[in-house]
């Protein structure tokens, strides 16, 4: 349906220069029974929500340290979660760390 380079040279970089010109990507991504999709595999530190129908980038954060894993989601006491694993990856060199980061949908 839709296809795009995802991902941004900010932290593969000597200097923190955000060209968005796609990078490597180590995990899965997630989507919600809403037609979201959340990835948090790219080399840099973010985690974005893409709209599955059209493509467009919805929303993005920036994580502590690499986020190289693929997303969940839960939901209590009536709300929705969706947690990542943010502990980088040696190998692929992004920044390491020991977090387990949520976010609450609207």
């Amino acid at each position: 349906m839709w296809q795009h380079k995802v991902g941004t040279t900010r932290d593969a970089t000597p200097l923190p220069l955000p060209f968005n010109v796609g990078m490597p990507m180590l995990g899965g991504s997630m989507v919600t029974s809403g037609g979201v999709a959340f990835l948090t595999a790219t080399m840099d530190n973010y985690i974005r929500a893409f709209d599955v129908t059209t493509g467009k980038e919805l929303w993005s954060d920036r994580l502590p340290a690499g986020g190289q894993s693929t997303p969940m989601t839960y939901s209590e006491g009536g709300k929705q979660y969706i947690v990542t694993a943010v502990a980088g990856h040696g190998r692929f060199g992004t920044k390491q760390g020991d977090y387990v980061v949520a976010y609450t949908l609207p």
